[in-house]
């Protein structure tokens, strides 16, 4: 019973299974018809877009096309009238250089006539001119004849008394032209010296002036000024007897003057004096151990000086002992003047002299920067700065131009080279140069005072004046005692009193001035 039961729902579930298998296939085909058909119906929308949106498109080129056509059309218009103004332009252009060429023709062709026609009246004129030349040739020989006759001299004597006379003429011609050849070449080497002279004077501008002799140590308080004199004075007399300088202590609030004519003295006195007081420690054996470790110190610095120096005027291979001497001149002065930077000006005003003249600008800058090194050792060695200065330059290797500079840019023996005569002058302008000298007032002064005393002691001078610092006097004399030959004669005259009475730098310019004036008043 249970096994037929069995049985029947295995048919049953048989039967279900294959009516749902059935079913589920009849639902799939539909499926998918419904499915194809809406694909259809999709596609064929597409399509229609496609070609609605493909219709847009061809209209829009269409359009663009048509746009497109119509500007290049504009632009090739506007382009052609433009080329047309051009060509119009051109054409009238050419119209003018043509008017322009025949007129030039025409020009050329009327000055071709007037040319013939003066060429022809030039040699109407030479033939003329041959036969009067011819006729005077006869002349000239008849009368060469009849003075013959009548001098009673033959053709020879005459011809040998008429050179005679016209060489003695040529010679006193040719000699008045040397004189005048000679006046304008002084006046134009004149000229051109003072030119270059001034021209390197203007590029080497300098505003260092005379050095004072004293040096000013500032002091934290007025208290030290103890603490230096120290008990009974040792402090100060050690640093005194030490540097060898004197040390002012006055009234000067917080301060102190180191004075002495060495500068390179009161140099290693204002460093010591300054070490002492940052220190602190200030007695006899203290002073003695910094001064002497400052000296070694400024060793260092003067051969880093003169190191600096030649770098500075780009020199080199200078002998390293030279390079030391170089840098102790900084501590030299001579008349007030310091030395290291008159050798520096002395090179600039040769280098630019130098260049003007077209020499050896380098060796011009390294004779300037050596020619007064023998300053450095003249207060250990006997003999002028010139000679020394030449000596150890030819010791130390220096060529034998820059010695023989050296040793006459004094004028103690002749110069040879155009370079030994512009270490003269350009020695001779910087030591010139006002306020590189020091002068007192009172000399300067009187000076002044005896130079135009000297000029009134003559006879006829009315007035005097001394200008120019002392190197131009200007004498007015009186014109009703005092003519322009007196006035030459006392100008020469001036000038020797003024050479054997007075000592002065550079050249005095003397310059007599005779004026008369007519003045009348018409009512």
């Amino acid at each position: 019973m249970n096994t037929n039961i069995t049985i029947s729902y295995l048919i049953i579930a048989v039967c279900s299974g294959i009516f749902f298998f059935f079913l589920g296939y009849v639902l799939r085909q539909y499926v998918a018809k419904m499915k194809v058909k809406h694909a259809e119906n999709k596609s064929k929308t597409i399509i229609n877009e496609a070609k609605v949106e493909a219709e847009r498109r061809k209209r829009e080129s269409i359009f663009e096309g048509k746009e497109l056509s119509l500007k290049m059309r504009t632009e090739f218009e506007e382009e052609t009238k433009e080329r047309r103004k051009e060509l119009l332009i051109l054409e009238k252009r050419l119209l003018q250089k043509e008017e322009n060429l025949d007129k030039k023709v025409g020009l050329l062709e009327q000055k071709d006539r007037d040319l013939r026609k003066k060429d022809d009246n030039v040699k109407a004129k030479y033939d003329e001119a041959n036969r009067r030349k011819e006729n005077l040739e006869k002349m000239i020989q008849q009368e060469k004849d009849r003075l013959q006759e009548i001098s009673g001299m033959s053709k020879e004597e005459a011809k040998n008394t008429l050179v005679s006379k016209m060489t003695e003429e040529a010679r006193h011609e040719a000699a008045k032209s040397i004189k005048k050849i000679q006046d304008e070449t002084k006046d134009k080497s004149d000229r051109e010296a003072r030119k270059i002279v001034g021209l390197a004077i203007q590029k080497c501008a300098v505003d260092h002036t005379v050095d004072t002799t004293v040096s000013v140590v500032n002091l934290p308080s007025d208290e030290m000024k103890g603490r230096i004199i120290g008990r009974e004075g040792r402090n100060i007399r050690a640093l005194e007897m030490a540097t060898g300088v004197d040390v002012i202590i006055d009234d000067t609030p917080e301060a102190v003057i180191i004075s002495g004519f060495d500068k390179f003295r009161r140099e290693i006195a204002r460093i010591s004096l300054e070490r002492l007081l940052e220190d602190g420690r200030i007695h006899p054996g203290r002073i003695e151990e910094v001064v002497e470790k400052v000296k070694k110190e400024m060793e260092a610095t003067i051969k880093e000086e003169g190191e600096n120096t030649l770098l500075e005027l780009g020199i080199s291979g200078v002998h390293s002992e030279l390079v030391k001497l170089l840098g102790r001149l900084k501590f030299r002065t001579s008349y007030g003047q310091n030395v290291l930077q008159h050798s520096k000006e002395s090179a600039h005003l040769m280098a630019t002299m130098a260049g003007e003249l077209r020499l050896d600008i380098s060796l011009a800058k390294r004779i300037g920067i050596l020619h007064d090194i023998g300053k450095a050792v003249t207060h250990e060695v006997e003999g002028t700065h010139a000679a020394l200065g030449a000596d150890l330059a030819k010791k130390y290797g220096e060529p034998d131009i820059v010695a023989h500079a050296i040793a006459a840019h004094h004028g103690d023996i002749e110069p040879r080279t155009l370079l030994a005569v512009l270490a003269q002058s350009a020695d001779a302008i910087s030591a010139g140069r006002p306020g590189a000298r020091r002068e007192t007032l009172e000399s300067y002064i009187k000076r002044l005072e005896n130079l135009e005393a000297i000029a009134n002691e003559f006879e006829g001078v009315e007035k005097t004046y001394a200008i120019q610092a002392g190197r131009e006097i200007r004498v007015i004399v009186k014109p009703e005692k005092v003519d322009d030959a007196e006035a030459a004669v006392i100008a020469l005259e001036m000038k020797k009193k003024i050479e054997s009475n007075l000592q002065y730098p550079g050249q005095i310019k003397v310059v007599i001035i005779r004026e008369t004036r007519s003045v009348e008043f018409a009512k």
